[in-house]
Formats: C-alpha cells, sequence, structure tokens
C-alpha cells in the first residue's frame, strides 16, 4: 500500500513505474499549450523558419531546465519550496532559496485560476460536436456561438466546474491510484486520436501543404519578434517553473535516469505539437481559412470548417476529445504541487488538500467567469481580471520562476548534488549541462522576461 506525504517529512508516494511517471510527467506538458496555443503560435511566426528555431530551443534551453526540475525534486523529496530549502542547506546556501518554489506554486495557482475555465470551453465544445452542433455552422454562426457562451456566465461556470470536478476525481486518488492509473489510459488514447486524425488529414486533403508551410524553412522571415516567440512557446510548453516537475521528481525512483527520461517528456511533448500542426493546419489549408487566426483558430474558424467536411461529425469528437485530455492531464500536473505542499504544510489528508485547493480555485475562477460574460472587465472593480492574471502568470511570474531557478542550480547547488542525481555518463556532459544552466538557459529566460514587461 503507497503511504501517503508526511507533514514536514520525505514524500513516501512514489510512481509504481517508469512508464506511469513518463505518462504524468508527457500529460503535464502536453497541454492546451501545444494542442491550442502551438499551431497558431506558429501560423502568427511565419511558420516553418519558427519551428526550427522552436526545435533548437526545446532541447537546448528547455531539456537543461527540466531535468534541473527533476533533480530538484529527487534531492529534496518534498514540496517544491521544502525541496529547494534541503539542498540549499545542503549546499551551504541560503534557505531563503525556497521562496522560488513559493513563486513556482504561486505561478501554477494563478496560471489555473483562468485555464480551469479554458479548459471549460473546450469540454462545452466536446458536447456540440456530440450533438452535432457544427453541422452547416457558417463562420458568423461559429464566432456567435463562441460569444453567447462567453455572454452566458452560469452556463460557463458549469463547464468550469465540471473540468474541476474531473480533475479532482484524478488527483484525490493519490499518485498511484489516482494520476499514474488515469495517465495510463489518457495519454495512449491522446496519442491515437492524433494519429489518428492525422492520417485522416492525408487523405482528406490540405497535407502537403501543411508539410510544406511546417518543415520548409525560410529563414528570411526571421526576425527578432519570431526568435523570440520561439524562446518563450519551448519555455512554456515543457511546465518548467509551475511546481509540477518539482513534485514529480520526488516521487522518481533513484533507478530512473533523470537525463534520459527529460529527454523523453522532452521529445514526446514536441511530437504533440508538430502532430497538431498536421491536425489543424490541413484543415485550415482545405478550407480556405486563415493560418494566423489566433486564439480564435480552435473556438471559432474550426467548428465552421467541420461542419462542411466530410465526416465532420466524428472529427469534431476526437479533435475536441484529444483537446479535453490535454487540457485534464496538464490541470492534474499543475494543481498535484499545491496539494503536495498544502498535504505537507498542514498535515491534511490528501482528500481534504485536493478539496479545499478545488473549492479555491472554483471561487477565483467564478470572477473570470464574469470578466469573459456580458459582465464587462470595467464593472469588476474597473480591473480587467483575466487579462491581469494571464500577463502575471506568462509574462512575469513564470519567467521569473524560471530564471531564479536556474541560477540557483546552476550557481548555488553543490556540484556534487547535482552530479549525484543526474548520473551523466560523462563529465564533459555533465559540464555542458552545468554551463547551459549557468549562462545560455539564464539569458534565454532573462530575453523572455524582459519582452514581456517593455
Amino acid at each position: 500500500m503507497i503511504k501517503q506525504t508526511q507533514p514536514g517529512g520525505d514524500s513516501n508516494e512514489r510512481w509504481a513505474s517508469k512508464v506511469g511517471f513518463l505518462f504524468a510527467a508527457v500529460g503535464f506538458a502536453v497541454g492546451l499549450g501545444n494542442i491550442w496555443r502551438f499551431p497558431y503560435i506558429v501560423g502568427e511566426n511565419g511558420g516553418s523558419a519558427f519551428v526550427v528555431i522552436y526545435l533548437f530551443c526545446v532541447f537546448v534551453i528547455g531539456a537543461p531546465i527540466l531535468m534541473a526540475e527533476l533533480m530538484v525534486g529527487r534531492r529534496g523529496q518534498r514540496s517544491a519550496p521544502r525541496s529547494i530549502e534541503r539542498i540549499a542547506q545542503e549546499s551551504g546556501a541560503s534557505s531563503n532559496w525556497k521562496w522560488v518554489g513559493v513563486l513556482h506554486l504561486v505561478t501554477a495557482f494563478t496560471i489555473m485560476i483562468v485555464y480551469a475555465v479554458v479548459a471549460g470551453w473546450v469540454l462545452k465544445y466536446l458536447a456540440a460536436a456530440f450533438d452535432e452542433s457544427f453541422s452547416s455552422l457558417s463562420p458568423n454562426d461559429a464566432q456567435q456561438l463562441f460569444q453567447d457562451l462567453l455572454a452566458s456566465p452560469a452556463e460557463l461556470y458549469a463547464w468550469t466546474l465540471l473540468a474541476l470536478f474531473l480533475m479532482s476525481l484524478i488527483l484525490v486518488g493519490g499518485v498511484n491510484r489516482g494520476i499514474e492509473r488515469a495517465v495510463k489510459i489518457l495519454m495512449p488514447s491522446l496519442f491515437f486520436l492524433m494519429l489518428g486524425l492525422a492520417v485522416y488529414n492525408y487523405f482528406a486533403g490540405g497535407f502537403s501543404e501543411t508539410l510544406t508551410y511546417l518543415f520548409s524553412p525560410d529563414f528570411s522571415k526571421v526576425t527578432g519578434v519570431v526568435a523570440l516567440a520561439a524562446v518563450g512557446q519551448a519555455f512554456f510548453s515543457i511546465g518548467v517553473a509551475m511546481a509540477g516537475m518539482v513534485s514529480f521528481g520526488a516521487y522518481l525512483d533513484r533507478s530512473v535516469s533523470i537525463p534520459r527520461s527529460a529527454l523523453v517528456i522532452v521529445s514526446a511533448d514536441t511530437v504533440v505539437a508538430l502532430l497538431a500542426g498536421l491536425v489543424v493546419f490541413p484543415i485550415v489549408f482545405r478550407q480556405g481559412l486563415d493560418v494566423a487566426a489566433g486564439t480564435g483558430l480552435i473556438f471559432e474558424t474550426i467548428p465552421s470548417a467541420l461542419g462542411s467536411m466530410p465526416g465532420g461529425w466524428l472529427v469534431g469528437i476526437a479533435f475536441f476529445t484529444l483537446l479535453s485530455v490535454a487540457a485534464i492531464t496538464s490541470m492534474v500536473g499543475l494543481v498535484e504541487p499545491i496539494i503536495h505542499w498544502a498535504q505537507e504544510s498542514f498535515g491534511w489528508r490528501r482528500y481534504k488538500a485536493t478539496v479545499a485547493v478545488t473549492l479555491s480555485l472554483a471561487s477565483l475562477s467564478f470572477l473570470c467567469v464574469l470578466n469573459y460574460s456580458s459582465l464587462s472587465p470595467e464593472v469588476i472593480w474597473g480591473i480587467d481580471i483575466n487579462a491581469n492574471l494571464d500577463y502575471l502568470s506568462n509574462q512575469i511570474f513564470l519567467p521569473l520562476g524560471g530564471l531564479f531557478l536556474a541560477v540557483f542550480v546552476g550557481w548555488f547547488v553543490a556540484q556534487e548534488s547535482s552530479d549525484a542525481e543526474l548520473s551523466f555518463q560523462s563529465t564533459a556532459v555533465f559540464k555542458v549541462w552545468k554551463a547551459l544552466m549557468q549562462w545560455l538557459v539564464p539569458a534565454a529566460i532573462l530575453s523572455i522576461f524582459l519582452s514581456g514587461i517593455l
């Protein structure tokens, strides 16, 4: 029987298998950022040239910091703040570094307030796909469908609560009976759905145009803005600086190789992002839609295209099912470290911690629902809550959390501690990783931060 985390002590929960850990970590990394955000970011930044830069960044910047987070979690064996504090003390550094872990928790919580509402959109559209609401849907009708959802606080909040409820059902079961059991079903389902839709697109049309768009780079289109967008997408899509990977690392057996696991996670995350392009763009090309339609690509443009294509009803169900799976698994990864911290700090059982965190998110998400609805931003204390939460979490908290962690691991963690957990096959590889954490990763994250605030 798996024991629960003891207040103030080591985490006694463990992944039952390496496969379960990898599925959970990939499920956390693979979210709406891959399937929803990646296609429209590619569309807005010139296509294939962006993809090439993104692939470079995700392995050179994303993989090293992912290794660092897993290393901190397994070395510390506690929640993000206390793991960082323990390693700092072990390395002779200030215990105040624990506040980096606190910032990661605040980042995850802030992201979740808005993310739960977006997950509600996805579940609503999945239900609409099942009842054939997209049949004969014109572009104007598709836009109106989305606006009607945002304008109805009761309906939108009900879908948000459903997303939070599904998430809590997984989390209350713990690491093995909840997270690991769920992801072993959900993640293979997501991959098969994406492959199936990509194969469908191959025969339905628009596939060759997509391959050219994604994989024939034109570097004349590369600008500083495009390069920065690629760095930002690579950093955000993997799920670092949100405490999730630290908690997942705390449950990781010491026999598992962190470098190899990190490369598997990053590779799977990248494959899903590219598959998302093969799922979305063929529809866009064969329907003559705008590749740079932004966030409306998924919720306003695609639904109108589904109604006019052969088999559109089934494609719509598969498409929004995979979006739903990605949304729920990412929510699990965002909230698990908060529950881990609550158990550790207050001595709560997992059930109580899950209920408390879920209810607090549900309460705050209600303000976001009102902000989207017919109650304009000016009605709620004169503040556009959603825009400000998104700005704080994505432009301020996330890059700062990643920057501080990179500096901490690169400059303050004892080399013996890092080397013992990472166990690279050669000293030269370790030195390369260390140099990346000391110089390139902080510089890349700092550029993201400065671009966000300037």
